[in-house]
């Protein structure tokens, strides 16, 4: 699947979309260079999904927990850009989350690979040099 954001004016559509397209899936690993726009696309899928809590990139908590109105359940939104060592990862209790049956984002997400559950959905997102965004996966 492929999602073309060509400005922040169409984000939403492009998380509902994004939405729609979900399936049965629950870990969705989020790929992309710094600044690519994962923070800002979760943000937007958050939106969509009816939180009310302030949405930011969980880099020094590892992972924020935010409630959907519309799902009644937590989402949990993870950046693990300053894990240094899996330990770290254990000791947060990753597996918690991981197998909870909810939606986790995960930002950074190469940086603890032989962590990710085998059904996680790996996410590219790529800047363009137009500006645009596409969201593979």
């Amino acid at each position: 699947m492929k999602i073309t954001i060509t400005s922040l004016d169409n984000i939403q559509e492009a998380a509902q979309e994004f939405l729609n397209n979900l399936g049965d899936n629950k870990i969705f690993a989020f790929y992309g260079k710094m600044g690519a726009g994962k923070t800002t696309f979760i943000k937007a899928i958050c939106e969509a999904l009816d939180v009310d809590d302030v949405i930011t990139s969980p880099t020094f908590a590892i992972v924020n927990e935010y409630t959907s109105n519309k799902l009644g359940e937590p989402i949990y939104h993870f950046d693990f850009y300053r894990i240094k060592k899996l330990d770290e990862v254990y000791d947060m209790g990753y597996e918690d989350y991981f197998y909870s049956g909810n939606l986790c984002f995960l930002e950074w997400p190469e940086l603890i690979e032989d962590l990710l559950p085998e059904d996680a959905v790996k996410v590219t997102i790529t800047a363009n040099e137009d500006g645009t965004r596409n969201i593979e996966y």
